[in-house]
């Protein structure tokens, strides 16, 4: 089975993050979408990450329906801060049948070669990339990496931190979120203060 990693604290999950993940399961040539819930990322502050159970949660609620699509919390089980190649090292041992690729966005692409053993995982795994508006320069030579796959997706403009932010300021964003997701945030009173 060929299953897609799309990595992301889903602080929260949001209606972009499904778009891609949804395009990908339909459009790209992969059997599943594990969405994997990041515990914590190396570049960025935990304090503003809620609970990695909620958001889990809201992971599950936002997928529920898409059948190509699986949450996943396989890193909450790993040492921290979470790094993509120890995830796929872990992930390649317990499910020796599957055939484990990325997804990320251009934006991650133009900062591969600053990962942890990046070299190790472009040996390993296939990586499938959805467009980006972004200003930094491309990486020419990773786009046209044999194990990379860009793929015409929509280009989604929606940020987490974009959500945050707008409940915060008291702002109607319902339409950015899946409607359980939505209830659960409004229900639990998240990124109020």
């Amino acid at each position: 089975m060929k299953i897609g990693l799309y990595f992301g604290t889903y602080n929260p999950i949001h209606v972009g993050h499904l778009i891609i993940a949804n395009h990908m399961a339909e459009f790209a040539d992969l059997d599943q979408i594990w969405m994997v819930v990041t515990p914590h990322n190396p570049l960025k502050k935990k304090s503003t990450l809620l609970d990695d159970q909620q958001r889990l949660q809201m992971v599950y609620l936002a997928t529920e329906d898409y059948p190509k699509i699986k949450p996943s919390d396989i890193e909450f089980k790993l040492p921290q801060p979470s790094y993509t190649v120890v995830t796929l090292a872990h992930l390649q041992e317990k499910y020796p049948t599957h055939e484990f690729s990325l997804i990320m966005g251009e934006d991650n692409l133009k900062t591969l070669h600053k990962w942890r053993n990046y070299e190790v995982i472009l040996e390993n795994h296939d990586i499938y990339v959805y467009p980006r508006i972004s200003d930094e320069p491309e990486n020419v030579e990773l786009k046209s990496h044999p194990k990379i796959h860009v793929i015409d997706a929509p280009i989604v403009e929606i940020s987490s931190t974009f959500i945050r932010n707008s409940i915060k300021e008291g702002k109607n964003i319902q339409p950015l979120l899946p409607p359980k997701v939505w209830e659960y945030i409004d229900h639990n009173n998240f990124y109020k203060k």
